[in-house]
């Protein structure tokens, strides 16, 4: 349906990224997270993103996090955080953050994700549970998990 993309680490993204940055919630913007990764030239970009001919529509950052601070999933191993999805306004509802997450989906390791501006729904609907909060684990975040076969939560 959607071809879902690795983002180059670079300052093209850099200026696709200041369009959601107009229309989007500081708290999604992932400016400073592209900026940092350019100062590190990190060659494993974590961002993901959906074109419509030249426009970046939709984006995600997803980082792989070790085992061993894995304090979610049962047995303990690798997983992956969805950080920050975001589609730009006239794009919402055409499944393009459906495209993404299902991407994600497809590397098949658990995938831990906070829900932030009110999209408790979306992540439901998207197979995502919400977790029990733990205070000392969660620190103020709303957490949801996406389990794939085998993988349970931790008590």
């Amino acid at each position: 349906m959607f071809e879902v993309r690795r983002l180059q680490i670079n300052y093209k993204t850099l200026e696709e990224f200041q369009k959601f940055r107009e229309f989007g919630l500081e708290e999604l913007s992932m400016k400073e997270d592209l900026e940092a990764n350019i100062v590190e030239n990190d060659s494993e970009s974590p961002f993901y993103g959906i074109y419509d001919n030249d426009l970046l529509v939709a984006r995600m950052s997803l980082y792989k996090i070790d085992g061993k601070y894995d304090r979610y999933f049962q047995p303990t191993q690798d997983y992956y955080e969805l950080w920050k999805l975001e589609v730009l306004p006239d794009y919402r509802k055409k499944d393009y953050g459906t495209a993404l997450v299902n991407h994600a989906k497809s590397f098949g390791a658990p995938i831990k994700t906070n829900s932030r501006c009110r999209a408790d729904q979306f992540w439901l609907n998207m197979g995502f549970t919400p977790v029990k909060y733990n205070p000392m684990r969660d620190r103020g975040e709303n957490p949801y998990v996406w389990l794939p076969e085998n993988v349970g939560l931790q008590d």
